[in-house]
């Protein structure tokens, strides 16, 4: 791996340990390769967070492959079937990659929160503490996603 994509894999890690959602990290590691400032991207992945809106739905690092893939070989034309079909590809197979390395793609399944349910107006994201981050993966789980997209533009180059 290239010290550029390792320092991308870290600063991933750093935007989430100092306080952004884990979707927003991903993306703002990346987001400059594509024209995107960092404040931009971290708009764009904002809602992304908790598993989308903080439901527990699929896992905002998960959201943040999605809108990098999209970025990256999304088609532009809305009729192009084969530049759908080649984005499409791409997001299955990283997603498959990154249900191999952690066992999910669903936010509440890798938090252990197996068969919760939503509750309405549970949107207030937890507090940013020393207990937050020890019962948490999601540190982890950022640098996971983020080394599934270096590794891919890192193949994609050497193609």
């Amino acid at each position: 791996m290239s010290q550029e994509l390792e320092e991308r894999i870290q600063r991933a890690v750093e935007y989430f340990m100092s306080g952004y959602g884990c979707s927003q990290s991903v993306v703002a590691a990346f987001a400059d390769l594509y024209g995107l400032d960092e404040i931009m991207a971290k708009r764009i992945a904002a809602g992304f967070g908790g598993g989308v809106g903080r439901m527990r739905m699929m896992c905002g690092t998960v959201s943040a492959l999605v809108i990098l893939v999209g970025l990256d070989c999304g088609q532009t034309e809305g009729d192009d079937r084969e530049g759908k079909a080649a984005c499409y590809k791409v997001v299955q197979e990283l997603l498959e990659t990154f249900k191999q390395r952690n066992g999910s793609v669903i936010c509440a399944e890798l938090l252990g929160l197996n068969g919760c349910t939503v509750v309405k107006n549970t949107y207030m994201p937890d507090e940013r503490n020393a207990a937050y981050y020890k019962k948490r993966p999601c540190a982890q789980k950022v640098e996971s996603a983020a080394r599934i997209f270096a590794e891919y533009l890192q193949n994609k180059q050497i193609q």
